[in-house]
């Protein structure tokens, strides 16, 4: 049976997670969508404590929470993100809403702290005679394997590190905007009309197909450099031939 306050806790969380899933598909920008994962993530992990399954609620926060944002953080350092972004506030009122939610929290963690009451030691005897799964997982988790566990995190902080460092561009100067580098085009006199754009196959852009220039050849420049280093162009060639022969056997077949 469910009781009120597992009910009530669900009926307040879960159109707030439905919302910030909804969030997570329609945000605009990638910390946005980030925050709204997390959100998904840590309200799970309150309806499992809810639910009486504290170990599965505890790594749904810890372990999924954190290591996805981590994730997510990590692909924003590597994609990049300007620091004028971060100083415009898009949505109004959203600084004062996350001073006043925060306050709340540090009070509700103050409360709690304080309520807190630790278990005679005729509990804990009574506990230790019978572990249970939760205290077995700990004791492998921080007694048996703990190196192992902590070299592994390690490592992992360490790769992360290394990659935001390796990926991090520093920027001398102001940003060049479109009408910058339309300027410098014209006053270098290359690609004045901008870059050949690819190919039109059948009436999609395709990658594999070069644009033409206007003598009909085609044009290096809009061959993907991926195709390139794949090994995988090839001069047109050979299906010119191949296109010749099928429309001569069709001319052949129109004319029987």
């Amino acid at each position: 049976m469910t009781s009120t306050g597992e009910a009530v806790i669900f009926w307040i969380l879960a159109p707030l997670m439905v919302i910030a899933a909804f969030g997570l598909l329609f945000a605009r920008k990638a910390v946005h969508a980030a925050l709204c994962v997390a959100f998904v993530m840590v309200n799970l992990g309150v309806l499992y404590i809810v639910q009486q399954a504290e170990f599965l609620g505890v790594v749904q926060i810890f372990v999924y929470t954190g290591a996805v944002v981590m994730f997510f953080l990590f692909v924003l350092m590597l994609v990049g993100v300007d620091s004028s972004d971060s100083l415009v506030e898009t949505i109004r009122g959203q600084k004062a809403a996350a001073t006043v939610l925060t306050l709340g929290l540090a009070l509700v963690m103050f409360f709690a702290l304080g309520s807190i009451t630790l278990p005679t030691p005729k509990f804990l005897d009574a506990v230790n005679a019978d572990p249970g799964n939760v205290s077995g997982v700990a004791n492998l988790v921080f007694g048996k394997y703990v190196w192992a566990f902590e070299l592994t995190s390690a490592l992992l902080i360490t790769a992360a590190m290394a990659a935001m460092v390796l990926a991090h561009r520093e920027r001398f100067g102001e940003k060049r905007s479109q009408k910058a580098w339309s300027q410098r085009r014209v006053r270098e006199n290359q690609f004045v009309a901008g870059l050949p754009a690819p190919g039109v196959y059948a009436r999609h852009n395709a990658v594999d197909t070069p644009a033409l220039l206007p003598d009909g050849t085609p044009t290096e420049l809009s061959v993907s450099r991926v195709l390139k280093s794949r090994d995988q162009v090839s001069p047109p060639g050979r299906y010119s031939a191949v296109e010749q022969a099928i429309e001569s056997e069709i001319e052949e077949g129109s004319t029987r």
